[in-house]
């Protein structure tokens, strides 16, 4: 009679002439599980502590977003858009107005493009900071999170006070902005701009030259050109592979065609390089906030907003407008037939698509390798299920 040993991690070596077989393992990484981010799971086979292949499995959180923007009118699809990337409010209101404009044909006034441009940056910034901090937390590096909401706090504040909003900003509407900008409210963003932008190398001097950092994240989880095009991964994500696209410098939207918008690229396609452009990304947020304030305050008094009919209806058409979000590109396909409610309105958001590629990357790694890659790809699960 043939003995047959079998474990788990144990290998294929021959031990004291036995050969000793492995089985695989199923393990489930989620849907509540402190490395997820939120209600995501993955299906990991494992040989031993390395992971063969992996699913992610959304939908957890899903809520028919799109379907709900179908019996709203455009004044309240606003405050459903802007929920999905809890960390990009303002971003995702933009392009449900965008396309709304468009299809009316409508010219937002110049003061209210250029505060919705330095409100998108902001709300950049914001987002950013979010993921410097807690990416090196799930590491094992306590204390940048706390640096990094300090700074988040210092912008919260200026945002919170021309919106009401900490999170949900609802400061967008159709034909411009919610209302004027309250007095001294430019020098009082000039001043937060200012502080995070002499704060930020705290930051960066805790986890640059970090040993323990670099060695957790480099050349950990590469994700080459090929797959960033073939799964259609975008935004920092995306440029970290070397793919040197951005909207609003290829195809600018707001007043980004007036602006010298430099786009941060590494190609390298690993986890550090991921979290180089995210920082890299936060200085050229704070340079384009800098210049929209030089912009507003040159501009003369005038409105930030048009007069809307009590009930607003869209022509008879479609467009797709897209924005360049924190995390990725972020599309709304509008078909109006000429009601008050969109016949359909499609989301394309950024998660969804690059935590697709998470099945491409992980095989291969080890289970602990897992977590750092995971928290690279700066994803909101909310972003993902819609």
């Amino acid at each position: 009679m043939t003995e047959r040993v079998v474990g788990v991690g144990a290998g294929a070596d021959a031990v004291g002439g036995k050969e000793l077989a492995t089985e695989d393992m199923i393990l489930n990484i989620g849907p509540q599980h402190p490395s997820t981010h939120g209600v995501l799971r993955l299906r990991l086979t494992l040989d031993g502590e390395r992971i063969s292949s992996a699913e992610p499995i959304v939908g957890y959180m899903h809520r028919g977003a799109e379907k709900l923007f179908e019996v709203r009118d455009y004044r309240q699809i606003i405050v459903l858009a802007n929920r999905h990337d809890w960390l990009s409010a303002f971003a995702n209101e933009l392009g449900v107005v965008i396309a709304v404009e468009r299809m009316l044909g409508m010219e937002v006034p110049v003061r209210a493009v250029w505060t919705r441009t330095l409100l998108a940056e902001l709300n950049r910034v914001l987002s950013h900071l979010m993921f410097l901090g807690s990416y090196p937390l799930e590491l094992g590096a306590m204390t940048p999170i706390f640096y990094a909401f300090r700074e988040r706090e210092t912008l919260q504040a200026v945002m919170e006070e021309i919106s009401g909003g900490r999170m949900h900003y609802m400061f967008n509407r159709v034909g411009g902005l919610k209302e004027e900008l309250p007095e001294g409210w430019l020098d009082r963003v000039s001043q937060a701009v200012t502080d995070v932008r002499r704060r930020l190398p705290d930051i960066e001097a805790l986890l640059v030259e970090n040993e323990i950092f670099l060695a957790r994240t480099r050349g950990v989880g590469v994700l080459s050109r090929e797959q960033v095009m073939q799964y259609g991964v975008s935004g920092p994500i995306a440029r970290a592979s070397g793919v040197d696209l951005d909207l609003r410098r290829d195809d600018p939207y707001l007043a980004y065609g007036e602006l010298p918008v430099k786009v941060v690229t590494r190609t390298a396609g690993d986890c550090l390089a991921r979290f180089e452009v995210l920082l890299e990304q936060v200085k050229v947020s704070l340079d384009l906030a800098d210049a929209c304030l030089e912009r507003l305050r040159a501009l003369p008094p005038g409105p930030v907003n048009q007069r809307l009919p009590k009930v607003l209806k869209v022509p008879e058409g479609h467009t797709y407008a897209w924005t360049e979000n924190p995390l990725g590109i972020n599309g709304y396909y509008l078909v109006s037939r000429g009601e008050k409610t969109p016949w359909r309105m499609k989301l394309r958001s950024a998660s969804y698509n690059n935590v697709q590629v998470l099945r491409e990357m992980l095989p291969g790694h080890l289970v602990a390798d897992m977590v750092a890659i995971l928290g690279s790809m700066f994803f909101v699960v909310g972003d993902i299920d819609k």
